[in-house]
């Protein structure tokens, strides 16, 4: 698994319950050190090691928790950079969905070795979508969901989202927008705020 996933847990966990909390993450996986390097290649089941000990030492279900990495990756501010990778989709988040299945492209253009699923996206009925992530890694699905339910946000539209389960290697996600105005949303400019 490519090291800036494995460093986005940590991130998540670090950010969000302290480093004593990472640190214990990180004795329960085993790691054999203290930190993720994020442009190194390591293990699956590190990875997958490392959401378990998550899971257990935050009390909170796996799939809950890859959701709430997905969130942290478009709102905390020091991952300001994330968010407007995704907001180059589209002016509306109907605009935004349709550009998902570019993201693996835009991904590799900033690390060719970064796994991205595929994604796929079926309309069922106006503002019902299906979304599909292909991946032989499990998981993707719900932080998309996270992803999902952030970016609605960021553009101001009302949606609920569902992870509707994986069938040999595809995960699937139930899209309902509900309507575009719900908020005014977050501000965005095509030019970088100056630091």
């Amino acid at each position: 698994m490519h090291g800036l996933i494995n460093w986005s847990i940590q991130s998540f966990v670090s950010e969000n319950y302290g480093a004593a909390a990472w640190q214990d993450v990180a004795a329960k996986a085993r790691l054999g050190f203290s930190g993720f390097e994020a442009l190194m290649n390591y293990e699956d089941e590190l990875t997958y090691a490392v959401l378990d000990a998550a899971s257990e030492q935050l009390n909170n279900p796996q799939s809950a928790i890859l959701e709430d990495i997905g969130t942290f990756l478009c709102t905390h501010p020091k991952l300001e950079a994330v968010r407007r990778l995704l907001r180059f989709g589209g002016d509306s988040f109907p605009d935004f969905l349709c550009s998902l299945d570019d993201l693996s492209d835009r991904a590799h253009l900033a690390l060719p070795n970064l796994e991205v699923p595929e994604i796929d996206l079926k309309l069922n009925a106006p503002g019902n979508v299906t979304l599909t992530c292909t991946s032989k890694h499990r998981g993707f699905g719900h932080v998309i969901v996270g992803i999902l339910q952030a970016m609605a946000d960021d553009y101001g539209m009302l949606a609920t989202f569902e992870h509707m389960g994986r069938d040999r290697g595809v995960e699937f996600v139930s899209i309902q927008m509900l309507t575009a105005s719900h908020s005014s949303g977050r501000k965005f400019s095509l030019a970088a705020q100056a630091g």
